[in-house]
Formats: structure tokens, sequence, C-alpha cells
């Protein structure tokens, strides 16, 4: 057997040094989403997270396969689904390695889910939940790090202070995991609390270990990636939700230069895509794969995905909500042929959103779309025209008392670019700050002619589309 590669070696030869990558994310990290992810600029992603208990103690290989499908041979293909790196919870080593083993020769690593904070982690005892029981975290990396052909890595939360998370970091490399992802949230930052990821703790971690650091929290658009890469000096950067709601989150980034027009109109369009395209390009993966595809996946990408325009036409949100697919097995087909049937339900809705974020775009034709990118009154953010994919960041809790500068900043390593309105939300995304250029106006008779095409609109906040992932 060939010797393990470990820390740097193991993320060169192995991974190809990436620095976009897309998070495990319970039912929305699954196979299609990650062939689509590929396609646009991801560089390493990770499966949903899998509970080692369940798969392994799952009664037929069938439930075992609704996890990862060993059965298609598509999961962990080495050249369609690679890089790759498949997620665990658990809280027994042995359980753990079981599971891991199953996994071990399709993919390139396992990481070890030491971040969940839902409450069904706490109830489960699992994710941030064990970060008070350091013992068991270390027999849970150290016995996958020593019985498995291949590296184990491990995704955390930071605790409330610096020097906590710095220890607890070290501890996870003396343990043997290879690659660190920190989190910059801790574990009660999460729903409606979710709020800011704090990046200098993630600096802190990166100068304290040896291994490669990815940085995870506050990644909305692709200036938030170069920021964070320069805040907190890490490998690469991670992004959860920011990438759900625009698979586009990273394309371009790997090849761009420093003479590329940032605003000219193929460039917005080439990192925020229009959505009805991007959501049927989805769909035409899911038909053509032999892995199936959850309903409730399916229905999630498509939500979030489409929601700037599904606050618009509350018609087709309402038609999502209660479309009912049934897909079924296409026998016979191979290659890139049909596979699966039955999505109509779904198709039919993204087919009509095309035609009415068409006929919006049309109607703009003539003005530049950087010119169209207005503030979010709520959130200071960019606003991208409705019919292209853009993130979705919840309003910050209002504070109980006026903040001190350091909850304010909440120990962000600012960009020299920023304004003190972007250091409040912690992101550097304004097309002022990334260009220099002043937004120009745009007249109200362009915005009536964009906004009122259609007269069963209506105005609504999508904060129920269900989530699972954190910025």
């Amino acid at each position: 057997m060939s010797k393990k590669l470990a820390g740097y070696d193991f993320y060169h030869q192995i991974l190809g040094s990436p620095r976009y990558i897309v998070a495990p994310m319970v039912d929305q990290s699954e196979l299609a989403w990650r062939r689509l992810s590929r396609r646009y600029g991801a560089q390493l992603i990770y499966t949903p997270m899998i509970n080692a208990k369940i798969f392994v103690d799952a009664s037929s290989e069938k439930i075992r396969n609704q996890n990862f499908d060993l059965i298609s041979g598509e999961e962990g293909d080495p050249t369609t689904d690679r890089p790759l790196i498949v997620q665990f919870c658990a809280n027994d080593p042995e359980k753990l390695l079981a599971a891991a083993k199953i996994v071990e020769n399709h993919c390139d690593a396992v990481d070890l889910n030491l971040g969940c904070p839902q409450e069904i982690a706490r109830r489960g005892r699992y994710g941030s939940f064990l970060q008070d029981d350091w013992d068991l975290v270390y027999k849970l990396i150290n016995i996958l790090h020593e019985n498995l052909s291949i590296p184990v890595t491990a995704k955390f939360r930071v605790f409330p202070t610096i020097e906590r998370t710095v220890e607890y970091a070290k501890m996870l490399e003396r343990a043997g995991a290879q690659i660190l992802t920190c989190h910059g949230r801790i574990r009660e930052q999460r729903a409606q609390n979710t709020g800011l990821a704090d990046w200098s703790k993630i600096r802190a971690v990166k100068e304290a270990v040896s291994v490669p650091v990815f940085a995870n929290g506050n990644i909305l658009f692709q200036s938030d990636v170069t920021a964070c890469l320069a805040a907190t000096g890490a490998d690469g950067v991670m992004s959860a939700e920011g990438q759900l709601y625009n698979a586009a989150l990273f394309a371009g980034l790997s090849t761009a230069s420093k003479s590329d027009n940032y605003l000219s109109n193929p460039a917005i369009l080439h990192r925020h895509p229009r959505h009805a395209d991007l959501a049927l390009e989805y769909l035409d993966i899911v038909k053509r794969l032999k892995t199936s595809s959850t309903i409730s996946g399916v229905k999630g990408h498509l939500f979030k995905i489409m929601r700037p325009a599904l606050v618009r036409e509350f018609d087709l949100r309402e038609r999502l909500g209660r479309a009912k697919v049934d897909p079924k097995r296409v026998d016979g087909q191979e290659n890139d042929e049909i596979k699966w049937e039955g999505w109509d339900g779904y198709e039919e809705i993204v087919h009509e959103m095309k035609v009415r974020m068409d006929r919006a775009a049309e109607a703009a034709k003539d003005v530049d779309l950087k010119d169209l990118i207005t503030i979010d009154p709520k959130t200071g953010l960019d606003l991208y025209p409705h019919w292209l994919t853009q993130p979705y960041f919840r309003p910050l809790p209002p504070q109980r008392s006026e903040p001190s500068k350091k909850q304010t900043l909440n120990n962000r390593i600012p960009s020299k670019h920023e304004t003190a309105s972007q250091l409040s939300l912690g992101f550097s995304n304004s097309v002022e700050a990334q260009s220099g250029v002043k937004r120009p106006h745009i007249d109200n008779m362009t915005l009536s002619r964009i906004d009122n095409l259609d007269p069963k609109r209506a105005r609504l906040d999508l904060n129920d589309d269900h989530s699972t992932a954190t910025l």
C-alpha cells in the first residue's frame, strides 16, 4: 500500500491545492449539486453529513445507499466526483471507523463534523456539542488517522475566546486531522441568531497549526472570498448557504486577472447567471444521473436558486410549494441519456419563471447591469436585478443596547477598502468598494418598466426557506 500523504502534501498532491470549497450540507451537497458546482468553479466539495451509526447499522444496502450510493458508481467517481471528502457525525469511535471503512475507497478523505449547532445534534450528542469532551474528540479523529488509508479532516466551530479556539485546533491537529476547517461562529450562533463569523479567530488558528486551514463564514459575494483569504491567511474558503443561493459563487475566480472588467455585463453574468437557467441546468443533471436525488433536496435548491424572483412572483412560489412530483427510473438508459422521469411538476414552474425573467431582462436591455444594482436598505448589501442569482442574508437581530466597537466589528480584520457601513455587516461587497466607480442613478421609468411587468406580483420576505446551512 502506498504511503498515506498528510498535511500540505495531501492538500497539494491529492486535492490539487483547492481554494474554493463547497461545504457539507444536509440534503443539499448531494451528487447533482456537486456536479453543478464543479461546472461553476468549485474545486473541492464535501458530501452531506452522514450519521455514522445509522450508516453502519442500516438494515439494508438500499437504506445505506440513500446516504452514499455505492451501487450506481457515480458518487466518488474518480473522473466526475473528485476531489471529494465524505463527512460523518459520530460519538462512537468504533462506529465511526466502521462507517469510514465503507467509503474509504470512494473518496479522498473522511471529515468529522464538529460544527453542527442544531438541536438534533445536541440530542444526538454530536457536532459542536462534542466541544466539551476533548478526550472523545481526540479518540474519534485518532482512530481514523491510525486505521484509514486516506486522511482524516475536521470541521469545527470557534469558542468564545481566541485562546480556547486555538488550543482546540491544536488538539485536533495532534489527534491526526490533516486539514482543519474553522467556522468563525460559536455554537450559539444559529438560525435567526446566526450573526457574523469572526475571521480573527480563524486567522489565529491558521497561525497556530501546521496543517492547511479552510475558512468558513461570511461568504456571500466573490469579493468576500478574496477578502476572507486576505484577512485570515487561510488556504481555502468554504461556503455553505452563500453557494446554495448562487452556484456560480466561485465562477472564474481561478482564472481571473486584474485586467478583467469586473462590472461589465459578461463579468456580472458569469458570477451571477440568470437563476431560471441555472435551475433548469440543475434539474437536467438530476434527470441524467443514475444516482437518485431526494424530492426535498431538489425543491430546497429551487427555492434558494430562484429566491430573488420568488419574493416577487408570489403565484410561482405558491405553486412550487404545493407542487408534487413522482420521479421514476427509466430502465435501459445509459451514458448521458435521461434516466429519471416525473420531475415535470417542478420543470413547468421553472420554465414559466424563465419566461417571466427573460421578459424582465428584455425590458432592461438598454441599461447596463451595473446600473441596475441597488442597495438593500435592510442589510446594506448589493441587490442585483431580480432575474439574476444572488445571496440572501438574514438581517442581524436588533441590539438591545448600544454595541461596543468590539461587538460592532465582531473582531473582524477589515479590508483597507471597506467603509464603516460595510464593516458593520462584515462584508466588502459593494460595487463602489470593488471598482471605485460611483453607481449611476436609475431613472424611475426604467424601474417601473421592470417592476410592473406582471400585475399579479406580490412582495414578501422568504424567511421560511427551510435552510439547513450557514453562510
